[in-house]
């Protein structure tokens, strides 16, 4: 989720869901140890919980990385080891990681022992022709040995030679049932899905024993992790609290959350922000809905003029209520 999920769009989520993790988009060691490190790294506290990710392979430049994310409040340090990038590949990190195993459980190693918070990896099934049977096995036998315990997987291969990063996250088949076999092998461990699911109800039923409901999959894991969806279609996260985690009361709504949302932009244009910058990861909340259309245009088209504030945002609002109205009165 590089150049996606920064500490705007996280905040807007966290609007609509309070007990979901976020996590950052991915860090490289060199950003932390000598970029902006308040810009980079930089969070609101009401985003809580939050996890930093992180890429690299050198194990003291993660362990230093990881310090400073847990001096700035980080309640989890994860390594990415599933990134297909071009840039990613050329600097030894991501998922060029999966044919190094051992370099991978030296780095966590290292993490762990530099930081109390949780040290988890994200990974994917394997790359090029690893047989995931083996290059997933090994990775986590490895890391589980290093005194890992939580591993995300995304459940496909990454073809680093031959397709393209955002190719690879759409043509390489998934495959679930070995992320269940996974977890089968390694009951001890805290496995979590990631790729391709389309939503909580989707999600939940990896999470589900067989049996429970409408879930075909045994044995459950034990979270899911939603990417793509959820940002595309951020509205969906207003379902998690209580579909999820069990809370009583009704789901967040789009409404709510920009009600919610629009303090946080007040107070980041008075710092300089533009709205763009924040606006951009609202373009999906009101997707399949009456005025949708209308909500794009107005935050694209003027979010992005100089001087533009709240307002835009309330006018992009009114035009998807007017929208709505117009449906009702209609039926």
């Amino acid at each position: 989720m590089m150049d996606w999920t920064d500490r705007h769009c996280r905040m807007l989520h966290r609007q609509l869901t309070g007990r979901a993790l976020l996590y950052t988009e991915m860090l490289t060691t060199g950003a932390v140890l000598h970029g902006e490190r308040e810009r980079l790294m930089g969070f609101d506290a009401a985003e809580h919980p939050v996890a930093l990710q992180l890429g690299g392979s050198e194990p003291a430049d993660l362990a230093a990385a990881a310090r400073i994310g847990e001096a700035h409040g980080y309640r989890e340090i994860n390594l990415n080891v599933g990134c297909p990038s071009d840039r990613v590949q050329s600097g030894r990190f991501g998922a060029c990681l999966m044919r190094e195993p051992d370099l991978v459980a030296e780095c966590m190693a290292a993490i762990g022992a530099a930081v109390s918070v949780p040290a988890t990896v994200k990974c994917r099934l394997g790359v090029d022709d690893q047989d995931p049977e083996q290059s997933l096995f090994e990775l986590v036998e490895k890391c589980a040995a290093a005194g890992v315990s939580t591993f995300i997987v995304h459940a496909r291969k990454a073809w680093l030679k031959g397709l393209s990063p955002k190719e690879n996250r759409d043509i390489p088949p998934l495959d679930y049932a070995i992320v269940h076999r996974l977890k089968r092998a390694r009951p001890d461990l805290t496995i979590i899905l990631n790729g391709g699911l389309p939503s909580v109800e989707a999600a939940l039923e990896h999470m589900s024993p067989a049996g429970a409901g409408a879930s075909p999959w045994d044995p459950p894991l034990d979270g899911a992790m939603l990417g793509r969806a959820a940002y595309h279609e951020p509205a969906r996260l207003g379902a998690v609290d209580r579909l999820v985690f069990g809370e009583p009361g009704p789901d967040v709504t789009p409404d709510q959350a920009v009600a919610r949302y629009l303090p946080y932009v007040a107070a980041e244009l008075a710092r300089g922000t533009h709205l763009a910058a924040m606006t951009r990861h609202m373009l999906g909340l009101y997707h399949g809905r009456p005025g949708a259309r209308s909500w794009r245009r107005i935050l694209t088209v003027e979010g992005v003029k100089a001087g533009a504030g709240v307002e835009v945002i309330e006018r992009a609002l009114a035009a998807v209520r007017e929208a709505g109205a117009r449906l009702e009165a209609a039926a």
